[in-house]
């Protein structure tokens, strides 16, 4: 009995490419015996890189004296060295993936042989991974950018978190930056100045979140039911009027209204003292800023808001209003059992999006109020600050990436938690038997 699978085997164990060189696939042998010769050049550098990604270094820059003058030295690069052990070790796991799939595949085909069955030539091998295989083909280069340009980072963020890689006595190369595991999760819970900013930005984050949802749903609804109202002409014309703001860039609308809010010189506190009312601190007192901020996002967040609900309105059977109508149903009545939910069935997983746009919307916020006005209770952040904005002020502001790092990790599990929780209990996702 031929024993052309074990050898196979045996040979793809000892280097990838061998088992099919043996098995009469020489293209596709040689190909992966390149891969193979990257592996090792990965190996030998698997041991620096797992070095570095566990002692973070182990000099940082420092001067030496060479004759009469001190030279400075370059020492090793923390963040480098983590950010370079991270790639090794995810590309080695690619390659210890490639590697199991070479022994299989010498397997199978050695396996084929034996059967009497010829192996496929490298122009057959092609041929089924663009038929057979196509989708996996597609979908393998984006998975690797995905691993490579997501994953990683996101690793690279959490890792952060466990560090002291702050400003101004951990910050690379001149200082090394270590692990410290949970004590900056501890710190930022214990420590007075952390906790109170932490939750008095959290809190406002959710009342924020939560008004600038439902305050554009709700908008957004309005000016759809208007619209859409039967009677009413010249729909075009409002459709454009309405979705006006949402035509002109963002970047440029903030900035006008932060310079219409102005408390010394914007044209509405103006406009108030023409009726003989007071210019109210729109921008420069803390509840009021906050109220501002929801009122600009309301007026631009829902004219897309609306656009989407007329599409869903246009496609509500009028059967379904002539029969409630013939029943005797109210226009309330109407609206409560057959428009509402049928917004809801194909808006609800919008809504749940919106939601966490929402938490991290730092254009806005940024844009309109920079996270003012200042909190002299609060670290590095100001008093519209929500957390996203907070991050960023850590990091760009004050150096502090531990804690940034920290910040990013609870955005993540809320944003993840609310969206997961509510997707799957949203009907629009299921099936359509279900609701028809």
């Amino acid at each position: 009995m031929n024993q052309h699978r074990k050898w196979a085997t045996v040979l793809s164990l000892i280097g990838m490419g061998f088992g099919q060189i043996y098995n009469r696939q020489i293209i596709k042998g040689f190909l992966l015996f390149i891969v193979h010769l990257l592996g090792i050049t990965l190996a030998m550098a698997l041991p620096k890189a797992i070095w570095g990604l566990v002692t973070l270094g182990e000099q940082a820059d420092h001067l030496e004296k060479v004759g009469k003058v001190y030279v400075n030295v370059r020492g090793d690069h923390s963040i480098f060295l983590m950010i370079e052990g991270m790639i090794v070790i995810i590309a080695m796991l690619i390659i210890v993936a490639i590697y199991i799939a070479n022994v299989k595949d010498a397997y199978n085909v050695g396996k084929m042989r034996e059967q009497g069955i010829a192996p496929r030539r490298f122009s057959d091998t092609l041929h089924y991974l663009g038929e057979v295989k196509f989708p996996q083909m597609i979908i393998s280069l984006p998975i690797l950018l995905v691993i490579f340009f997501t994953i990683m980072p996101i690793l690279f963020m959490i890792s952060l978190a466990f560090t002291n890689y702050s400003a101004p006595n951990y910050l690379p190369p001149a200082k090394l930056v270590s692990w410290i595991g949970l004590d900056g999760f501890k710190d930022i819970f214990t420590i007075k100045a952390w906790n109170q900013t932490f939750f008095g930005v959290a809190f406002w984050t959710l009342i924020w979140t939560v008004c600038a949802t439902l305050t554009t749903f709700t908008g957004g609804f309005a000016a759809a039911l208007m619209v859409q109202k039967k009677g009413i002409r010249l729909k075009g014309f409002w459709r454009t009027l309405f979705i006006i703001p949402y035509a002109i860039p963002q970047f440029i609308s903030l900035l006008i209204m932060r310079n219409m809010f102005n408390g010394e010189f914007g044209p509405i506190n103006q406009y108030l003292s023409y009726f003989g009312l007071g210019g109210l601190p729109w921008l420069t007192d803390p509840f009021w800023a906050k109220f501002t901020v929801i009122i600009v996002n309301i007026w631009i967040g829902f004219p897309i808001t609306m656009l989407m609900i007329i599409g869903i309105l246009t496609t509500i059977s009028r059967d379904l209003y002539e029969a409630a109508e013939i029943d005797g149903a109210t226009p309330f009545q109407q609206f409560s059992n057959i428009t509402f939910p049928s917004v809801m069935l194909s808006f609800g997983p919008l809504l749940v999006m919106s939601f966490a746009g929402n938490i991290n919307n730092f254009n806005l916020i940024y844009l309109l109020t920079n996270g003012n006005p200042a909190n002299p209770n609060y670290q590095s952040a100001g008093s519209t600050d929500i957390l996203i904005t907070w991050l960023f002020k850590l990091t760009m502001d004050s150096g502090k990436y531990n804690f940034a790092s920290i910040i990013g990790i609870f955005i993540f599990i809320i944003v993840a938690s609310f969206a997961i929780i509510n997707v799957r209990r949203t009907k629009a996702f299921k099936e359509e038997d279900d609701y028809r």
